[in-house]
């Protein structure tokens, strides 16, 4: 047991640094390689910010438990809008001035009604990785365009440039990038590995260890991106890296795993897991779209916090086995 807990306390270290140094070096390279600021932050770095749901997902495919791979993926969604942007507005409200966040937002909500409607027989075969992964790059097509249109006035904009003011050079970038990943892949295995063997140990499903441990363990980047963004003023940019995590993960991480191994799921995702984070996202729209010149003050923060905390107290109340 000791063990076990050694290798996933390891292996989320591992990811979070390895994810951190991954998102630095995939975003110089963009940037040295001419892409626009706003691109670099919608595309390159909302996906790179979900390579350790990605990784730790495939990871868990080729071991033959999809169901984790699964549970990361929703839980991750779940725990980006409750736990990361709950406990983000709590320690400063935020503003959200971007249009491109609220056509983004428009997006994710999209990309959530595709997988569950692939979703409704309770399986997801290659076939569904395939059509949500055409669906990923038709996304990034749209959104590259969208970036292409928007106005040079856009807050958004202006803050991802300032974000990618300090460019390092080409080979410090490559080494970056290379050694995050090694570190996301070894991080992944270590996480696991420890997270099946509790899973065992205590009786709980692969399933709810996807949506509890391993999510909140794989959007620790995403925690701690969200709130550095919020304390330098960059609010839109906070918002949007949740916002493009969850698109991705909704994307990639059910896709690319169930492309190396095609599963059932247990019944309680579509009736339990799914709705909670459909009503959370929604949640979030209500906040954003409703809210006083698009601002996101601590009340609504403490409301995103608490669903979170009920939702996880549910799973370990009742998914027991």
């Amino acid at each position: 047991m000791l063990v076990s807990c050694i290798f996933i306390l390891l292996g989320l270290a591992l990811l979070v640094y390895g994810a951190d140094i991954f998102v630095t070096g995939a975003a110089n390279i963009a940037y040295q390689l001419g892409m626009p600021p706003l691109i670099i932050g919608l595309t390159v770095v909302g996906f790179a910010t979900s390579a350790p749901e990605i990784v730790v997902g495939s990871v868990s495919a080729l071991q033959g438990k999809t169901a984790i791979a699964i549970g990361n993926a929703l839980g991750s969604n779940i725990t980006n809008i409750g736990l990361v942007l709950g406990v983000s507005i709590l320690l400063l409200p935020v503003t959200i001035t971007s249009r491109t966040i609220k056509r983004e937002y428009g997006l994710m909500c999209a990309a959530l009604l595709l997988a569950l409607l692939l979703m409704l027989d309770s399986h997801l075969s290659r076939l569904d990785g395939v059509i949500l992964l055409i669906a990923l790059f038709g996304s990034i097509g749209w959104i590259v365009w969208v970036a292409y249109k928007t106005s040079v006035t856009d807050p958004l904009m202006r803050e991802f440039e300032q974000e990618l003011s300090a460019v390092e050079p080409t080979k410090t970038a490559v080494i970056k990038l290379l050694i995050g990943l090694v570190l996301l892949v070894l991080g992944a295995e270590l996480l696991v590995r420890g997270a099946v063997f509790i899973a065992k140990y205590y009786g709980v499903s692969d399933l709810v260890i996807g949506l509890t441990i391993i999510a909140i363990g794989t959007s620790l980047p995403e925690l701690a991106a969200s709130i550095i963004s919020i304390l330098k003023k960059e609010a839109d940019i906070a918002i949007g890296n949740i916002i493009g995590s969850n698109m991705f993960n909704t994307f990639a991480v059910l896709g690319i795993p169930v492309l190396i191994h095609p599963d059932y799921f247990a019944r309680e995702v579509l009736t339990q897991d799914y709705p909670a984070m459909l009503g959370l996202t929604l949640l979030l729209g209500a906040m954003i779209f409703l809210s006083s010149k698009g601002k996101l003050v601590k009340t609504e923060g403490a409301v995103l916090l608490i669903c979170f905390i009920g939702y996880q107290y549910l799973l370990f109340s009742q998914r027991i086995v």
